[in-house]
């Protein structure tokens, strides 16, 4: 770690070194080669087991009682008063496993500055024609994603509710606050030669199957026909439109089942160690800050990197305190 710091190499040994295995996907994100999060989890509650951390399970903060912290455990209600505490508590999406945000008008009782929250590496509503029924499940591979002066490569999905993968999120945040999307469906070509071979293709043959022929794949000859239409008849135009095709949707999908969340608590009720200005002692890392990261490695990076800054400030804060 260059001068103690958290970046992705860091974190990519951390990950190897709890014995998961990582891959570098078509976005250049990272991600566990299971693709699921749950045993990097449980090997790092081990970890921590193992040195003698002590982990309270089935405790629900529940907001403040006075000066006391009040939770929720088995058996009853727990009354704390903590001498300094660090809060990890997520932002708001996927509530319903957990990051519902109820901790927001606790702090913002307390005079603590929370930006609304919003969806983040999310999908978007797309109302599909029967049409396109065929295609659900399918991923739209080699078009780019042109979003003002973003330009995203990576693989996306096509699903029943809309279009969603790590080429979208690339773009979501740009795409979320109103910039328009365009799809390039065939990067690699020049509109003149694609042109050429728009030209080419037999006549004979339906404007689907000469898309098919021409694109080299269903899936981009449907979004054509999708989006484009009415389509153009000459070549050159035509080419044209499937270089710049208008990506039409209607909004982003909700909060509740987006990847993370922009918004939180904002930098001015923030020391630079990450401590709450109207709360002494107390300070929060990961997506409880306002503040937006890609996933693929980038959000859990940001998140161990502001929990370091956090703890450690905590530990200064403490060590002070006892002197």
């Amino acid at each position: 770690m260059q001068n103690e710091e958290i970046g992705p190499e860091a974190v990519m040994a951390w990950a190897r070194g709890l014995g998961v295995e990582l891959f570098t996907g078509s976005t250049g994100r990272v991600f566990p080669v299971g693709m699921k999060a749950s045993p990097l989890l449980r090997a790092w509650l081990a970890r921590l087991a193992g040195q003698g951390v002590a982990l309270r399970t089935r405790w629900r903060w529940t907001g403040f009682q006075g000066q006391d912290w009040c939770f929720e455990v088995p058996g009853g209600v727990a009354l704390l008063r903590p001498r300094v505490v660090v809060l990890a508590l997520g932002g708001a999406s996927w509530p319903r496993l957990g990051s519902d945000a109820a901790w927001v008008p606790w702090l913002r009782d307390k005079g603590v500055v929370v930006a609304p929250f919003r969806p983040a590496n999310m999908g978007f509503r797309v109302a599909w024609s029967a049409q396109m029924v065929r295609h659900f499940g399918q991923a739209a591979k080699g078009v780019a994603l042109h979003v003002g002066d973003r330009v995203g490569r990576g693989e996306w999905v096509v699903t029943a509710e809309g279009i969603e993968g790590g080429g979208i999120y690339e773009v979501a945040a740009a795409m979320r606050d109103g910039a328009e999307a365009f799809v390039d469906l065939a990067p690699d070509l020049a509109p003149e030669e694609l042109a050429r071979r728009l030209a080419r293709a037999p006549s004979k043959l339906s404007v689907g199957n000469r898309l098919r022929r021409v694109l080299g794949d269903p899936l981009r000859a449907a979004l054509l026909m999708e989006w484009g239409r009415p389509l153009p008849l000459e070549p050159e135009r035509l080419a044209m439109r499937a270089k710049a095709l208008h990506l039409r949707h209607q909004g982003a999908m909700g909060i509740e089942r987006a990847i993370s969340s922009a918004g939180g608590i904002a930098g001015e009720s923030l020391t630079a160690g990450l401590e709450l200005k109207a709360l002494p002692g107390v300070f929060a890392a990961g997506e409880m800050l306002d503040w937006e990261a890609p996933t693929g490695g980038y959000l859990l990076t940001g998140c161990l990197a502001t929990g370091r800054l956090a703890g450690r400030g905590a530990a200064a804060y403490l060590a002070a305190a006892r002197r």
